[in-house]
């Protein structure tokens, strides 16, 4: 009880206490503190010298026009070093830009992956100027919903392709899968297999599209055996490469379009005795902190995750200061980076 009181001496009397000393209702003492004109003289006098004998401390009136605009991110995940990446960028832009940035994790819980209405009911209430999605898929009304509301926003890395008019910002993905199979290609091998991602995805298609014009440029046959798909994660790509390994004829080489996936695929080899690039070589995307941390070191394709979330939010910005981007959607371009995963193929 001794602390309480002391407490609330501390922080000072409350407008009821003010408004009981100088015989007036607290909606009246907060009238006269707040500076309204619709009090009577005499009360204003009252509740003056009350505010003034009982030390009242005016807190400063929040001013809308003065706080810092509110953007939203909306992440599949917090728990990925993919998405840590894609944080680090939008917090870079958002301080540069005078931007307060609140983020969205863990509400994407439908099968389809969609983020829950109820979320979108909260945007409008926070007072949020814009959204950032990332690796999100909205449905038909959501899309409906935002433009109704006339909230901008732009996705990063979507995971379908938008409706038309959508801004999005992502990386060069035909480009990065045609680099890496041209790289493994330019080592001899011909034997050469894509475990993917999801077959629906953007990136994974045009991932596995880049794969297959570097093996028609090259005059190596395509073969539909060596190309499997995957979720985005470790296990599954680790069966997915055990069943490229039962094949009759295995690949030397494997394109993984995820650093995570080819995680799985180093087990899988582990587990059969392979080595890294001994037996096969192998290629990642990404370049995450695992590609560096994995042993060997993960060859793979550099997607600049950052820079296409600072991208996103400059993007955003000009939308909500009321001007359309050129273009819908932004590509930034991606570039190997070789480790020690890749090597000749052995005679």
């Amino acid at each position: 009880m001794v602390r309480t009181a002391s407490a609330s001496a501390a922080a000072g009397p409350t407008l009821a206490v003010v408004a009981r000393e100088a015989g007036v209702s607290v909606p009246t003492a907060s009238k006269v503190v707040n500076g309204r004109e619709d009090v009577a003289p005499e009360t204003r006098r009252r509740v003056t010298e009350a505010l003034d004998r009982l030390g009242y401390v005016r807190r400063p009136r929040f001013d809308a026009a003065k706080a810092p605009r509110l953007v939203d991110l909306v992440v599949h995940s917090l728990e990925s070093s993919w998405s840590g990446a894609v944080l680090h960028g939008v917090e870079d832009a958002a301080h540069d830009a005078g931007l307060e940035v609140v983020v969205s994790a863990a509400l994407i819980r439908s099968r389809v992956g969609r983020p829950e209405r109820g979320w979108l009911d909260k945007l409008v209430a926070r007072g949020s100027s814009g959204v950032l999605f990332n690796l999100a898929e909205l449905s038909d009304s959501q899309y409906a919903w935002l433009e109704q509301h006339r909230i901008p926003f732009v996705m990063i890395d979507p995971v379908q392709e938008p409706p038309e008019g959508v801004v999005s910002v992502g990386a060069a993905n035909w480009q990065g899968g045609l680099t890496a199979t041209e790289h493994l290609l330019s080592l001899g091998h011909e034997r050469i297999a894509v475990i993917a991602g999801p077959r629906r995805t953007m990136c994974s298609s045009a991932r596995v599209a880049g794969y297959r014009s570097a093996l028609a440029s090259a005059g190596v046959r395509h073969r539909p055996e060596y190309v499997r798909h995957a979720g985005f994660d470790e296990s599954v790509a680790h069966r997915r490469m055990l069943e490229l390994l039962d094949l009759p004829e295995p690949p030397t080489a494997v394109f993984v379009c995820s650093d995570r996936m080819a995680l799985g695929v180093y087990e899988a080899l582990a587990e059969r005795g392979l080595e890294v690039p001994d037996d096969i070589s192998v290629v990642g995307f990404d370049d995450l902190p695992e590609a560096r941390w994995a042993s060997p070191a993960l060859t793979t394709v550099r997607q600049p995750l950052s820079e296409m979330a600072a991208t996103a939010l400059r993007s955003l910005l000009r939308m909500m200061d009321g001007h359309r981007p050129e273009s819908t959607r932004t590509e930034l371009s991606t570039r190997l980076v070789e480790r020690a995963s890749t090597a000749a193929p052995r005679a």
